[in-house]
């Protein structure tokens, strides 16, 4: 910035000084060609002699001359005398002076003009006594052009002057703009390096701007930092869930090979199940993943709601009656419509039946109905119910809730997946609680409805825009 002030004030100093010395020399040219006719008017009344170098001499005294003096121009257009050594070598325009015009210029620091005079008879009879060849008179008179160097030590004055402001603002703009951005790249660099703990710290006096960038980075780093810990309470979670049904296979598999056991059905029965559960936690993970990535294979067709629910109910029919629960169902009479794949939503309602199974205490029921515009699939449980904390986060990878009462474990992503695909598929879902006086908990889906073409069959309709 100083460097730029420096150049700026150097840029101006040299055209002010070259305009204040071109302005000067017009105003002495312009200032000398009025007193030079002035002075050639002298000889009319009064006789050549009174243009005689003592009275030019007298005159050039009394006024700002350099020199003045009566030249001769010869026949030849070269002048034989009266011309000043600055103006010996330059061309004067003789041809315009032969014709009685007036020449003026400038010359480095020297303003001249040549007037040519109106001679008698007898004054040119006596011009041309030196020189037999002279036919014109020409009064020269010059004067320098004082160089504007008279204000230059103002001009230093208020460079200087202009540089110390410069070098104020330069500080208080680095201090003001300049640090802050220094300290926000910095917190950012830290960050980025994995030290998610970097805060950059607000105070009052900052500028609005840098205060919105200092929290945003602070607002990226607490959402990285809980990232982090999230990302590492779900590993831990799933190393759990892993280690579980691989210590109960190879125990069973370790007591098979030892003979250390004589149920081996049971043991065999109790390896398949593990292997299972070991299987469905896999596969998951895997959906989260693919989905993450949006990587998720979708095939939309027009699917019945209705249909989807009663195929859920079906499903888990064998496995309610061994827990002894009821499953019941509620659907409308009329066709409930979505635009959507029916394989991915039967797996929604499937975990979300499975995550009711866990805390169900007798009974489960499945509905579906139409609501402005939108298909609404819920899955009701009679257990406990969430607590209201619990609630917003229960949709989440790595939560783990506190309710009690569960009958069996599970990998805890069911509920992440359901989320993930609702929103794949242009719906939503949402947890209630309690749903009665005594506690449970509603699981409700919504999906957008659409109206199928009058032939349902093996085309392929395009998927609703995302």
């Amino acid at each position: 910035m100083l460097l730029l002030v420096a150049c700026t004030l150097l840029v101006a100093s040299v055209g002010s000084l070259l305009l204040i010395r071109r302005a000067s020399a017009s105003t002495a040219e312009q200032e000398l060609y009025s007193q030079a006719r002035y002075i050639a008017t002298l000889q009319h009344g009064v006789g050549f002699g009174s243009l005689s170098q003592r009275n030019l001499n007298l005159i050039k005294h009394l006024g700002d001359y350099r020199t003045l003096s009566v030249a001769a121009l010869g026949t030849d257009g070269t002048f034989t005398r009266g011309i000043p050594p600055a103006l010996a070598d330059m061309d004067l325009r003789t041809d315009a002076l032969s014709n009685n015009q007036s020449v003026a210029g400038t010359t480095g620091d020297v303003v001249y003009v040549l007037i040519p005079l109106e001679l008698t008879a007898t004054q040119k009879d006596a011009l041309r006594r030196p020189v037999s060849n002279t036919q014109q008179a020409v009064l020269v008179a010059t004067r320098t052009v004082r160089p504007p160097v008279s204000g230059l030590q103002w001009f230093l004055v208020i460079g200087l002057a202009s540089l110390a402001v410069a070098a104020v603002v330069a500080y208080l703009l680095a201090n003001r703009f300049a640090r802050p951005l220094e300290t926000a790249a910095s917190a950012t660099k830290h960050i980025a390096g994995g030290d998610l703990e970097t805060r950059i710290p607000v105070s009052p006096r900052d500028m609005p701007e840098f205060a919105s960038l200092a929290t945003a980075i602070n607002a990226m780093g607490d959402g990285l930092e809980r990232g982090r810990d999230q990302q590492r309470h779900f590993l831990l979670s799933v190393s759990h869930d892993l280690r579980t049904p691989l210590t109960s296979i190879q125990g069973y598999a370790d007591a098979l090979a030892d003979g250390t056991t004589h149920d081996v059905a049971g043991a065999t029965a109790i390896i398949a199940t593990e292997a299972r559960r070991l299987e469905r936690l896999v596969q998951d993970l895997l959906d989260l993943a693919r989905l993450d990535a949006r990587r998720f294979s979708f095939h939309y067709t027009y699917v019945d709601v209705g249909d989807v629910v009663h195929r859920a109910t079906e499903r888990f029919g064998p496995e309610a009656t061994n827990a002894s629960l009821t499953l019941t169902t509620s659907v409308p009479d009329t066709t409930v419509w979505v635009l959507t794949d029916g394989d991915r939503l039967l797996q929604v309602l499937s975990n979300l039946v499975e995550n009711a199974f866990r805390y169900a205490g007798s009974h489960i029921a499945l509905g579906a109905r139409m609501h402005s515009g939108q298909a609404i699939v819920w899955v009701d449980d009679d257990g406990a119910g969430i607590s209201p904390q619990d609630l917003p986060h229960v949709f989440e990878p790595d939560f783990t809730s506190d309710r009690s009462g569960a009958r069996v474990s599970g990998s805890g992503l069911g509920l992440a997946i359901v989320a993930e695909l609702a929103a794949v598929m242009g719906g939503g879902v949402r947890a209630e609680s309690p749903v009665t006086p005594q506690g449970g908990t509603r699981m409700v889906l919504w999906l957008p409805t659409a109206t199928p073409s009058p032939i349902i069959g093996p085309t392929t309709p395009s998927p609703p825009a995302a």
